[in-house]
């Protein structure tokens, strides 16, 4: 019986914000490795981590390749490391890139490990450790703090997971704008969606498949098949040349990163959750468009927030009241202050205590504190203090989820239309 090994390698924290992309650098590594015929045996992985970590990188996502551990696996380490030396961002203080490879079993605490990075916060130290003693060749480039991504990149299991087909520009049209026809955009979202998703954000008129910054990704179209993929691409249309592309398979839109909290206290910052409450006060602005209230459960209370990006939500969210049990899907942030990617109704408070309505038809007004209520058109008065509750209609409804727009959603975050999928 022939065993066979294979070689999986990590890279992760090789780009900035004026430019570059860890994928990018895995097409250029995927090409150099045809070249000289080595093939990788699954599509690479492109895994997102904790979006509330601390020192994150832009995208916070690893790169993952995987291919037989034979006798081109030296020349394929040669490669790799050769391509991140000649494309990573150096210049940039906050660019770290660390690159791993493996030769094992993908073991259950390289696993643990993975679910980890995406749930917690992990040094650069203690990742070090941990990949020595798991049998990692580890390579870290200024501080190396990539391999933290690295090594979750290649140990992290998926159950559910989606695609991504990546265009790339010609070099020399980085940083310029994209010359995409986005009339064709919505041509290509009408006939694929749901199998391809989040390409529009129609309630903002926002082409979400486009990148804003100045990397070498022309654009980024996702789903839950390959296939859905190609033909999508065949239907977008470019004025730019695309020089590369690739389709990678990745933990975007799982909701992998949220954990179920069983009470308000048990949440931790920087983590991400998914926790039921009961709606303390009515949701209210601030000064820059955010919207804050609160929740509590028998353990505690937390502020939630709506943040301006997420522009129309705000709008559903200002419709909670006090009294309403929802669960929300994010995370915590800098201000301890969980962050909504989406919530669902669980159960609405649809009465509301009112003043009694006379017998004359006039709503009667208070008396004076513990002195009932008396009407202002026909004099009659009530010696009762109690008010009378009212059944009133709701623009929410009990059951149902409401989420950011596209152009406000995390990679990670689970859109409604994959929520029946597993």
């Amino acid at each position: 019986m022939i065993l066979i090994r294979n070689l999986y390698i990590g890279i992760d924290d090789t780009d900035s914000p004026d430019g570059m992309c860890t994928t990018y650098l895995a097409s250029q590594i995927i090409n150099k490795f045809k070249e000289n015929g080595i093939n990788l045996t699954d599509y690479p992985r492109l895994i997102r981590l904790n979006p509330f970590a601390r020192h994150k990188t832009r995208g916070n996502g690893g790169v993952a390749l995987k291919i037989l551990d034979d006798d081109n696996a030296g020349l394929a380490k040669e490669i790799v490391l050769e391509e991140v030396r000649k494309l990573s961002m150096f210049d940039c203080d906050n660019t770290n890139p660390g690159v791993i490879f493996y030769d094992g079993e993908i073991t259950g605490e390289m696993r643990d490990y993975a679910f980890r990075a995406i749930y917690e916060f992990i040094t650069i130290d203690e990742a070090e450790e941990f990949g020595r003693s798991v049998g990692c060749e580890i390579h870290k480039f200024k501080k190396g703090r990539g391999i933290i991504g690295s090594i979750a990149a290649i140990s992290l299991p998926l159950d559910d997971f989606t695609y991504e087909l990546l265009a790339y520009r010609a070099p020399e049209n980085f940083g310029t704008e994209r010359q995409i026809d986005y009339e064709s955009v919505y041509e290509m979202d009408k006939k694929t969606f749901p199998d391809t998703f989040e390409n529009v954000d129609y309630s903002e008129n926002y082409i979400a498949i486009e990148p804003k910054t100045p990397c070498p990704v022309l654009y980024g179209i996702r789903s839950n098949t390959p296939d859905a993929l190609k033909d999508a691409k065949n239907i977008v249309k470019v004025k730019e040349p695309i020089d590369d592309w690739c389709i990678f398979k990745t933990n975007q839109h799982t909701d992998m990163h949220i954990q179920n909290a069983s009470q308000i206290s048990g949440m931790k910052q920087f983590g991400c959750y998914r926790v039921k409450g009961k709606v303390k006060n009515r949701p209210k602005i601030i000064d820059g468009g955010h919207m804050f209230f609160c929740i509590g459960d028998e353990s505690g209370e937390i502020e939630c927030g709506a943040y301006e990006p997420t522009k129309n939500f705000r709008k559903i969210v200002s419709n909670l009241m006090p009294g309403d049990i929802i669960e929300v899907y994010g995370g915590i942030g800098e201000q301890n202050t969980f962050n909504i990617e989406k919530f669902q109704v669980i159960e609405l408070n649809d009465v509301e205590y009112r003043n009694p309505v006379c017998e004359c038809g006039k709503r009667m007004t208070s008396a004076g504190k513990n002195k009932g209520f008396k009407c202002k058109r026909c004099g009659r008065k009530l010696e009762s203090n109690e008010k009378v509750p009212i059944k009133i209609q709701r623009d929410l409804k009990n059951t149902e989820f409401y989420e950011t727009p596209v152009s406000a959603r995390r990679h990670l975050s689970k859109p409604l239309c994959r929520m029946d999928i597993d």
